[in-house]
């Protein structure tokens, strides 16, 4: 019974989530038109071997972060239309809701990334499969991670502008101050205090696993994957934790501005 009322969460957010046409259409959009238009550019400046496959692997990794985050763009719009109260009313607990949408948000920020993986790997044209199993289970883990950050600060700021401008700082921030676009060497010759952030940042553990996964590591050169894989769970059980503790104390009917 318990596992049948997160299920219904979980299942509520996916549907959710490809009501938005629109958004998804022009998201895939930007994707392939940041592997055919930037990536191909930049591969002739950046002085980097193969930098091409490792921009494609890194914009995977950037879509799946932007779409796990939407979830808490879905707990405003909700508040607005009084769905929230409606939600809060039903025979579901609530660490049960901040589970259920952690991992909903993630799984449908995992779904709506999976053809644009596909087409990653396809650029890219190399791949482990054993490598690659380890670091699909840790894009997982990112995805519901983002998910449960996103519910996490949402609660606590309840206020949709200020959640927007904090959500468009940390994007430039985390994403930027990561591997995501760039190898850790020339993050660090840029600014050492760059390079240290980004050695602790979920968004560089999970880009360093794909790209591990998809058999480029050799650019990135990642001899071990324990250390990152460990730091993407770490971040998944804080934020799973969080959210659900936050959620708990902070959420009540009608407490939103």
């Amino acid at each position: 019974m318990e596992a049948n009322k997160l299920l219904f969460v979980v299942e509520r957010d996916v549907r959710l989530f490809f009501q938005y046409k629109f958004l998804i259409i022009m998201r895939a959009i930007w994707f392939v038109s940041q592997i055919a238009l930037f990536g191909i550019i930049a591969s002739r400046l950046v002085a980097v071997p193969d930098y091409f496959p490792y921009y494609v692997s890194g914009l995977s990794v950037m879509s799946l972060y932007s779409a796990a985050i939407f979830i808490g763009f879905d707990i405003y719009e909700e508040a607005e239309h009084g769905v929230f109260e409606y939600l809060l009313s039903l025979p579901v607990s609530r660490r049960q809701l901040v589970l259920g949408r952690s991992i909903g948000g993630g799984l449908r920020a995992f779904i709506y990334v999976g053809p644009l993986i596909a087409v990653s790997l396809y650029v890219i044209g190399a791949v482990n499969p054993l490598n690659f199993l380890l670091a699909l289970f840790s894009l997982f883990l990112f995805a519901f991670g983002v998910s449960g950050f996103s519910i996490t600060v949402a609660v606590m700021i309840k206020s949709s502008d200020r959640f927007d401008i904090l959500m468009g700082v940390l994007d430039a921030l985390i994403v930027r101050l990561s591997t995501a676009m760039y190898p850790l060497a020339y993050v660090t010759q840029a600014n050492p205090l760059y390079g240290w952030i980004a050695n602790f940042n979920p968004v560089t553990f999970a880009s360093d696993l794909f790209r591990w996964g998809t058999g480029i590591e050799a650019i990135i050169t990642l001899n071990n994957p324990l250390l990152p894989l460990l730091g993407v769970m770490l971040f998944f059980g804080v934020f799973m934790f969080l959210g659900t503790m936050i959620y708990d104390r902070r959420i009540e009917g009608g407490g939103w501005q």
